[in-house]
């Protein structure tokens, strides 16, 4: 998918592909903003206890560090939506090494969200997790959505291959 170009990466995205790319960023930045809750098992994903036998130190790590944390987090995934292809169109996209960067974290970012939603732990097979999906219901929304896990892995790792070529 990505391709290494000079000092650009470049890759070509269909119509449903911009969709979901720019819906996954989109969910990710109202995460951070509208529904950021502490509580919400996705958010202590994202933004674990440093300390956590230690509330009091922890809360104070956190008040030094998570407003930037957080902003980091949202450009990021706005470096997603502001690369992809404007309108309902499929198109290209170009990375310079910084903004190639952002979308690897904020790839990243989704991922983490979407495995606690689905509750994929270390050595989950995600295939199996599909095949499994298909054989219960396959116009399931759990389909869907390991189906979109696995594609944004697929996509992370094409850009840290076209990165590290």
């Amino acid at each position: 998918m990505f391709r290494r170009y000079g000092e650009r990466y470049v890759a070509t995205f269909a119509v449903d592909e911009v969709r979901v790319l720019r819906k996954v960023a989109s969910e990710v930045v109202g995460l951070l903003t509208d529904g950021f809750d502490h509580g919400d098992p996705v958010v202590g994903r994202l933004f674990p206890e440093v300390y956590p036998e230690d509330a009091a130190s922890t809360a104070e790590f956190r008040r030094y560090t998570e407003g930037d944390l957080k902003t980091a987090k949202i450009d990021q995934a706005g470096a997603i939506l502001a690369a992809l292809p404007d309108g309902d169109v499929g198109g290209e996209v170009r990375l310079d090494a910084e903004a190639a960067e952002a979308w690897l974290r904020a790839l990243n970012d989704a991922r983490l969200a979407m495995g606690v939603r689905l509750e994929i732990k270390d050595g989950t097979d995600v295939g199996e997790e599909i095949d499994e999906a298909v054989a219960v219901d396959p116009t399931s929304s759990r389909v869907f959505q390991l189906s979109v896990y696995a594609y944004l892995g697929y996509l992370q790792e094409s850009l840290l291959n076209a990165l590290i070529d």
